[in-house]
């Protein structure tokens, strides 16, 4: 039996441009923005929300960070928010926790740790610092707002139960 090996090498040739093609389309099927899962919060990750004696003193700072840590972005846009914290818990009167909140979330909220907490936590692993388009900002603004709307009937619900005690 002869084998042709122009003949062979051609039809493989064929079939990988053929499953190529298939992958690439099928990539560009699908909707990137609904790769964005919906925004969480753990508080301050692994540091306390606050003090002993005010238990959640900088815990919206904390909440501000994990939306902006949550979209993510580009490299600027992660420093922007790190020092939006500082900035943050320096207002609430702990300037030194301030200080040390930054140097956390410098060291454990890049984008390349596999955590809950890491820069762009909302999207695959794998995005890095890449920069978000129109669409996915918008479809981040519209997940954040469904996220406040749900914390805001979670609070009434709880005013309310606490004034029927």
């Amino acid at each position: 039996m002869r084998i042709r090996l122009p003949g062979l090498v051609s039809s493989l040739m064929r079939r990988f441009l053929i499953l190529s093609s298939l992958i690439v389309l099928s990539a560009c099927s699908s909707n990137p923005v609904e790769e964005l899962a919906p925004f969480t919060s753990d508080g301050c990750s692994s540091f306390p929300d606050g003090t002993l004696k005010q238990k959640q003193l900088w815990l919206d700072c904390c909440v501000a960070h994990d939306k902006a840590y949550w979209m993510g972005g580009n490299y600027q846009q992660r420093l922007d928010a790190d020092k939006a914290l500082e900035s943050c818990v320096e207002q609430v009167g702990e300037k030194a926790v301030a200080k040390l909140m930054l140097a956390g979330v410098r060291v454990g909220g890049s984008p390349y740790w596999p955590t809950s907490f890491r820069w762009g936590y909302g999207w695959d692993y794998t995005r890095g610092y890449d920069e978000l388009t129109a669409e996915e900002k918008a479809y981040a603004e519209k997940l954040l707002t469904l996220y406040e709307k749900q914390q805001a009937k979670e609070k009434a619900s709880s005013k309310a139960v606490v004034a029927d005690q």
